[in-house]
């Protein structure tokens, strides 16, 4: 038995992405102090029932103030020690950074990282890098130079990631394993093609790297065209810049661009009821979730040939690949699915083949605990 310090930021982010995960660990009779930034009594609640124990802390997930950092650092020594915590298992940037040096202080005997995409500072848009962004993104790496070697386990989600980050930087780690994904219960999402015409789903926050821009362009092309197809949008308004806000999704929904039913609770409904998923991103993703469920739920998939995003994707096989940042490459792919459904439907079971092989949360997360687990001191 371990105390384990799940470090994070979001609460929703835990009980969304980490559930299956702190199930596991629990069943393994490990305690688990699942850190988050945000809790209120629901999701407080939530993470009970789960079997962890929910410990609040500050962290300002992209404030830019030194002083805060500081005080989370500060902070999360004094909670290591308060918990008596074995093994810090940190992941996103900043409570990877600041979670496994505040451990190392601490003397916390045992700390893992995980990498989960290298973000939105990585991430280069259309119009090209600025001297901001490559500042940003070299401090960044510094802190990450610093923090990586304090940990025994470093996990990534795409070579890119380790490639880019660890070795181009020759950062020093002591074990890297790629885990191709962070796994999802694929008992959720089961396999169904809807009648009728062609439905293209997007999945996830409306924001410029995601590629939410380029899906609305691509629809309106297609509807000018006259292609028999239907636009989905799930995902929540952002007040990021450059974000699509409400005002403007009313306005594509009564042009007839798309459709958008506002906050959802059961994404897996809607991925049931579509025939393709798209998702122009070219954010520096770890291999992205909603893709992963997607493609449990027998979608065909366009996606972009970035970072991540081609983890998920055998080109012309259980979908299409196009080059980020090109909506005449989008358009042509989302046009050759509505001419030829049989190939949509084909490439959908092709997609729920690759996610049991590759996504199934029970086997990713047996490949996390194996690496968790204490050496055994008998052993020679």
């Amino acid at each position: 038995m371990q105390h384990i310090a799940l470090v994070g930021t979001t609460a929703d982010a835990k009980l969304g992405f980490r559930a299956e995960l702190i199930k596991d660990l629990v069943a393994q009779g490990h305690i688990v102090y699942a850190f988050a930034g945000d809790y209120t009594d629901k999701t407080r609640s939530a993470i009970t029932a789960l079997g962890a124990i929910a410990v609040p802390y500050h962290i300002s997930r992209f404030g830019m103030n030194p002083l805060q950092d500081i005080y989370t650092l500060v902070q999360l020594i004094w909670l290591f020690k308060k918990y008596r915590i074995d093994l810090s298992f940190c992941y996103f940037a900043k409570p990877v950074i600041f979670g496994t040096i505040a451990a190392r202080l601490a003397g916390v005997p045992r700390r893992v990282a995980k990498i989960e995409g290298l973000g939105r500072i990585f991430t280069i848009p259309a119009t090209g890098d600025t001297r901001r962004a490559k500042l940003l993104r070299w401090v960044q790496t510094q802190l990450y130079r610093i923090a990586l070697p304090c940990c025994e386990t470093v996990f990534v989600l795409n070579p890119d990631d380790e490639q880019d980050l660890i070795r181009n930087n020759n950062i020093k780690v002591k074990r890297c394993i790629n885990l191709g994904g962070i796994g999802i219960n694929l008992s959720d999402y089961q396999p169904f093609t809807p009648k009728g015409s062609i439905r293209f789903i997007f999945v996830g926050r409306l924001l410029p790297e995601k590629g939410i821009g380029y899906f609305i362009e691509a629809a309106k092309i297609l509807r000018q065209q006259g292609a028999a197809a239907e636009f989905v949008v799930l995902g929540e308004p952002d007040n990021a810049p450059g974000a699509i806000n409400r005002s403007q999704l009313q306005h594509l929904v009564e042009q007839g661009t798309i459709f958008y039913p506002g906050r959802v609770l059961n994404v897996a409904e809607y991925l049931k009821q579509s025939h393709v998923f798209v998702l122009p991103s070219y954010y520096r993703e770890g291999v992205p979730r909603s893709t992963q469920e997607a493609m449990a739920a027998g979608l065909a998939v366009i996606t972009t040939n970035v970072p991540g995003c081609r983890e998920t994707v055998i080109d012309n096989e259980n979908g299409l690949l196009v080059p980020p940042h090109d909506v005449d490459a989008l358009v042509a792919a989302m046009q050759k699915l509505v001419t030829f459904p049989a190939l949509t439907e084909q490439m959908g079971r092709r997609s729920r083949a690759l996610a049991e092989q590759k996504y199934d949360v029970r086997k990713i997360n047996a490949i996390v605990i194996n690496a968790l687990a204490p050496e055994d001191p008998n052993k020679a």
